[in-house]
């Protein structure tokens, strides 16, 4: 009787065993063709949407291999140099006028760009790599207009380590990042630790690359962030070999750090003008008001190896 007891036990078992290996594969298949809708936030808008700006800004599509991308840029009088803007996973441009004010309050132009997928880009996102050509793309284009060494690069959130791979593979004047991951392997890692690395399709190494970068490194994070630790920017900041400033904002968040005075106070030293970037060469360009719409190429072709810059 005992025998047999046993034996229907174990065949239970067994069944349970294969029944959770079972579902623990399918729910590994599931992440790894659901990475997008997990990681990427995007809202769609219409070619013809009007963005609720006050100031006046420039559309810009930029084409690139399997999709064209929005951009806006903002040119105040004189600027001092520009500010190339990476946002976070749910921002799109509709947000742009109020994330570029603390840069154009300051005389810095900004440009902007939705990833494809977000806002009026079309495409969507399949690939890490062709998230990093869609930002050198949109780099090209900043660097039609503006000389390397007005060029500020700003990422937040999840375009801290595309801010971060560019800065490593161009010649930026400065990077700035604001809530900077580790890496997106790390924080899977700490959030999801039963999910196999291997299967990440955006590893989104920053640890890897910020060694690389060579242009002054500054980096703002919330203590008591609640979607990136405040320790993921004191490990980046290790790593780092280029001159490297950790603003620690007590008491600040994820997205809200300009509201802190220490923020402004740095950003106030970081972009005056006779620290960040020498008088910009002129242009004939015309900045027409944001409904206006012009259409550019990005150049094709690799960003040129990054060089040390100029302290």
């Amino acid at each position: 009787m005992r025998l047999r007891l046993f034996r229907v036990l174990g065949k239970i078992l067994r069944i349970l065993t294969f029944g959770l290996g079972a579902g623990y594969l399918i729910a590994c298949l599931w992440i790894y063709l659901n990475q997008e809708q997990m990681l990427f936030h995007p809202t769609v808008l219409a070619h013809d949407f009007v963005y609720p700006f006050t100031q006046p800004a420039t559309e810009v599509f930029v084409p690139v291999e399997g999709a064209t991308l929005a951009l806006v840029e903002f040119t105040p009088p004189r600027p001092h140099g520009v500010v190339l803007y990476l946002h976070g996973n749910g921002a799109t441009l509709q947000a742009a006028e109020i994330l570029a004010e603390p840069f154009l309050r300051r005389s810095y132009a900004v440009v902007m760009l939705d990833y494809r997928g977000y806002g009026k880009s079309t495409g969507r996102i399949t690939s890490e790599a062709a998230l990093h050509q869609d930002v050198y793309a949109v780099y090209a284009y900043v660097r039609q207009h503006y000389q390397e060494d007005q060029i500020i690069v700003y990422g937040h959130s999840l375009g801290t380590g595309l801010a971060i791979h560019l800065a490593a593979n161009a010649r930026p004047r400065m990077l700035i990042v604001e809530s900077a991951y580790l890496s997106m392997r790390a924080m899977v890692a700490q959030q999801m630790p039963y999910i196999p690395l291997v299967l990440l399709k955006y590893p989104l190494r920053s640890d890897q690359w910020i060694g690389t970068v060579r242009c002054p490194i500054s980096m703002f994070h919330g203590t008591e962030d609640e979607v990136i630790p405040y320790p993921s920017s004191e490990r980046l900041r290790a790593l780092s070999t280029a001159p490297t400033q950790l603003i620690p904002v007590v008491g600040g968040g994820h997205a809200n750090l300009a509201t802190f005075p220490i923020y402004q106070t740095t950003l106030d030293a970081l972009l005056a003008p006779s620290v960040t970037a020498p008088t910009p060469q002129p242009t004939t360009r015309v900045i027409p008001h944001q409904r206006d719409r012009t259409h550019a190429a990005a150049p094709n072709g690799p960003i040129p190896p990054c060089t040390p810059c100029s302290a």
